[in-house]
């Protein structure tokens, strides 16, 4: 397998990833691709796609799942530019992940090298999964998994992407079919389906975007089903980078939403969780700051260790009041964040809703602190709001 050498495209492509319970961005998805490259919202990825089609003319001599991995390493240093904490989406196909282990060591490598740790990273997945693949994809989603990787599954609710995939794959999160998405508002049985893909989602833990929004009408509409992430031009324009504005109708148009049937244990806390911001544990100050100063919506930072797992919390109100202080910057800006940060609130992925709630009421000091979701050998999932949890679990 040669090396992928990345091959840094003319321009880049950024859509916003917006929760709406909160109308904030919570994650960036970023292709690569040529000047005026249009990407559709397809969620999905293949050798015909206009990125692909009209990239370098290096790439288009590669094989198809070298060039795949070169846009995507592309893609991670395009976002690496604007320098934004959040989050990345990143579009792979499954026949790349399927050609096995050197492949996906190219692409770990690619992508620390573009400054992205395995946790700051969401890779999508779509373009077919026909049973003969099926064992070489698990494998290598497997694999992407253990290294601290996110996972995400595009298409779910057409023909390509199998339902019991996302039993499964236990992804981080499904992309449904965009096509799909946008017709649920005049179409029963479609409204239907994604019904029963959040209820899916929901018992497994997983969460669902909806991409391709064009209207306010359809992201008004997912709000009604149930899905809390959304993407889409109805909330961003094709020029959009990290930092600017996003429009998200339901934040000035509250609608209520339908009622679910719930389990007696009611919504696990992963049905809150959202991508967190995340720094090394060694992290200065002034670089915090930065991190802060960049996104806005960024609630706390969560300082972990090499292994993923977190170490401590910084809270933004209190960090930047101290740093706000009389000499605070000259004091604090140059050491150790962590002596301005707090230990983290930790809840695993499994506990219910609403004893993470009764936990955090326990605290009275830090009540309203973000907790912080981990996966069952302690690495961080996520974060989750309280304010989420009080209006999640509001009658």
């Amino acid at each position: 397998m040669p090396a992928v050498e990345v091959l840094l495209p003319a321009r880049a492509v950024f859509q916003p990833v917006i929760d709406l319970d909160t109308g904030r961005v919570v994650a960036v998805e970023t292709h690569a691709g040529p000047p005026a490259a249009h990407v559709p919202e397809t969620g999905r990825f293949s050798s015909a796609h206009p990125v692909a089609a009209h990239a370098d003319p290096a790439l288009a001599r590669a094989d198809p799942a070298t060039e795949d991995v070169r846009r995507a390493v592309a893609a991670a240093r395009a976002a690496a530019d604007l320098r934004t904490p959040l989050p990345l989406q990143i579009g792979l196909r499954t026949e790349t992940l399927a050609q096995g282990e050197d492949l996906l060591a190219e692409l770990h490598r690619g992508l620390g090298g573009a400054g992205r740790h395995p946790h700051e990273v969401i890779l999508c997945v779509g373009g077919g999964f026909p049973p003969a693949r099926r064992p070489a994809l698990q494998s290598a989603l497997g694999r992407l998994r253990q290294a601290g990787y996110l996972i995400g599954l595009t298409g779910v609710g057409a023909a390509h992407a199998p339902l019991d995939l996302v039993v499964d794959a236990s992804p981080y999160l499904v992309k449904i079919d965009p096509e799909l998405a946008r017709r649920t508002g005049t179409d029963p049985r479609r409204a239907a389906l994604v019904t029963a893909l959040v209820e899916l989602a929901h018992r497994l833990g997983t969460h669902v975007q909806a991409p391709g929004l064009s209207t306010e009408e359809q992201v008004l509409n997912q709000r009604d089903l149930g899905v809390r992430l959304v993407q889409g031009p109805a909330l961003a324009p094709p020029e959009w980078r990290p930092g600017m504005r996003v429009t998200v109708p339901v934040t000035a148009r509250e609608e209520p939403r339908r009622a679910r049937p719930e389990a007696s244990l009611g919504p696990r806390v992963a049905e809150f969780t959202l991508p967190a911001v995340t720094m090394p544990h060694t992290a200065t100050a002034g670089e915090v700051l930065d991190v802060l100063n960049a996104e806005s919506g960024t609630t706390s930072v969560v300082l972990v260790d090499e292994r993923r797992r977190p170490w401590a919390t910084v809270d933004r109100t209190r960090f930047l009041l101290r740093l706000s202080g009389a000499y605070g910057h000259a004091l604090y800006a140059h050491k150790p964040a962590a002596n301005l940060a707090d230990t983290p609130r930790l809840v695993p992925r499994t506990v219910p809703a609403v004893a993470a709630l009764r936990a955090a009421g326990r605290e009275d000091d830090r009540v309203y602190d973000d907790l912080v979701v981990t996966d069952e050998i302690g690495r961080c999932l996520g974060i989750v709001r309280v304010a989420d949890l009080i209006r999640g679990l509001s009658p």
